[in-house]
């Protein structure tokens, strides 16, 4: 088993008890890691509204923090969703898959089964309808390089990504974020082009679902991008990642907490780009570089967004301070205690 920090294990899950062998349990589904007291009241306390949770579930190195045992990542990627969902302090989880490819209403139901009743799920749509050209990466095959037409494409979205989404998720269904990554928009004619192509795919999808934008380059955090967000009540996601500008910063700007809901995603610290985070904090297990400024914005918009009666979304991946499951305590804890300060001051 791998080694981790008791304090931050205790803090996190309470006593963990000796496993028995992995021989005589091979056939048992995972369970949830038991959890303090402590971690039981605070996910008592917290807003019904926020939800905290991390991207992905099928991390072995989650042993004792979120799952009772070690298992394996095809184990977990099948049967640990349930598992997951009972933590007190995790009630949203991100669906990454999907933006690699879209998946069938069946089996968002099938995930949708395995959770409770106030759980939701951040869902990131297909990415052929955020990318203007396919990068030049051998995954794309013959259309590497080449451009893309069905980037904003509102039949196609509407078919393969919003109707799997509605249908088996249900009242499951959280934000359904359209991720823009780091590209050379000139491919799309620049901010102000990207603002009316964005405009027009939106208003032509179906309405209900709670849809959010995601962008990956800061020169299209514009004016206009947040006045076409508002109209469409299309949210901003605050991404905290190394090439866009603090989530402060980011949620001024689009007036992000004036939307239906407040949609953060905790990605990347400011100083390491994937591979580098990857193999400095693989296997998840304890917190390595605490973004203690980040966790504090965040945790204030949170709290601005329940005092507001609004809902606030927050995924958190390993990458971000090297275990989600531990960011997200910390960050509950700091919204906590925010909230606290609040109600003594009122």
């Amino acid at each position: 088993m791998s080694q981790r920090g008791p304090s931050q294990l205790d803090l996190f899950t309470g006593a963990v008890s000796e496993p028995s062998s992995r021989r005589s349990r091979k056939a048992e589904p995972v369970g949830p890691a038991p959890v303090s007291e402590e971690v039981r009241a605070l996910g008592e306390r917290l807003p019904q509204g926020l939800y905290l949770g991390t991207s992905s579930w099928a991390f072995p190195g989650w042993a004792g923090l979120v799952y009772e045992r070690e298992a394996a990542q095809s184990m977990l990627a099948r049967e640990g969703l349930a598992a997951y969902s009972q933590h007190p302090v995790l009630r949203t989880v991100g669906i990454d898959r999907t933006f690699y490819s879209p998946i069938s209403a069946f089996t968002f139901a099938e995930y949708a089964a395995q959770v409770p009743a106030d759980f939701r799920f951040l869902v990131k749509a297909h990415e052929v309808c955020t990318l203007a050209r396919y990068p030049l990466h051998e995954r794309y095959g013959v259309h590497r390089g080449q451009p893309n037409d069905r980037f904003l494409q509102a039949s196609y979205a509407a078919d393969m990504v919003v109707a799997p989404f509605v249908e088996g998720l249900r009242d499951k269904a959280g934000p359904l974020v359209f991720q823009f990554p780091p590209q050379d928009t000139r491919g799309f004619g620049g901010p102000s082009r990207f603002v009316e192509r964005l405009h027009a795919f939106f208003a032509a999808l179906p309405r209900g679902p709670l849809y959010a934008v995601e962008v990956r380059n800061e020169e299209l955090l514009t004016e206009g991008f947040a006045q076409v967000l508002a109209e469409l009540g299309v949210c901003p996601v605050l991404a905290a990642w190394r090439h866009m500008p603090p989530v402060v910063h980011q949620a001024v700007l689009t007036r992000a907490l004036e939307f239906p809901a407040v949609v953060a995603r905790w990605m990347l610290p400011p100083h390491l780009g994937y591979e580098e985070a990857y193999a400095r904090y693989a296997p998840f297990h304890r917190l390595v570089d605490e973004d203690t400024v980040t966790r504090e914005a965040l945790a204030g918009i949170c709290a601005a967004a329940s005092h507001k009666g609004r809902p606030a979304f927050v995924i958190i991946n390993n990458k971000a301070e090297g275990s989600a499951p531990l960011s997200a305590l910390k960050l509950a804890e700091s919204t906590d205690q925010v909230l606290a300060g609040r109600r003594s001051a009122s």
